[in-house]
């Protein structure tokens, strides 16, 4: 028969019938407070004591030493991001304003946005239907005559 059972049959409970030592366990508790106090302690002296002895000098960025750039292709990681948001918008705000090639072998330009709203001021504005119209009248006046629009 197994020992669970000789106590059972016995009229013995199968289980411990003392308490944990409160005593024991406080001790327990206070040392391991102990124990996280002084490592506290410890590292808060140490920390001062290199605080005291070393300086730190301005802070390191991890591109301070860098060598290879990135293909320009890439997208590279901001560094200033709110210096680097104004720039983009000054170049934008430049190319907006200014005349310039988009693509010199096929003839397409851009000019100012000022000057592209005067001269549609002057021209006037086509309105979608006369836009189709106008296209489909070219293409049909092209179609007679054998040529391409």
């Amino acid at each position: 028969m197994s020992e669970a059972k000789e106590h059972f049959a016995e009229g013995r409970p199968g289980h411990e019938t003392r308490d944990v030592s409160v005593r024991n366990l406080a001790a327990f508790g206070l040392i391991l407070l102990g124990l996280i106090i002084l490592g506290l302690l410890i590292s808060w002296a140490v920390r001062n004591y290199f605080y005291a002895r070393q300086s730190l000098g301005p802070p390191a960025t991890p591109f301070e030493n860098v060598r290879q750039q990135p293909p320009a292709n890439l997208p590279v990681l901001e560094t200033r991001p709110g210096a680097d948001w104004v720039q983009l918008q000054a170049r934008q705000r430049q190319v907006l304003a200014s005349y310039g090639w988009v693509d010199e072998k096929a003839g397409v330009a851009r000019i100012p946005i000022d000057r592209a709203m005067e001269i549609l001021i002057q021209r006037g504005f086509l309105a979608p239907a006369a836009a189709f119209s106008q296209r489909n009248a070219t293409a049909a006046a092209g179609k007679k005559t054998g040529r391409k629009p």
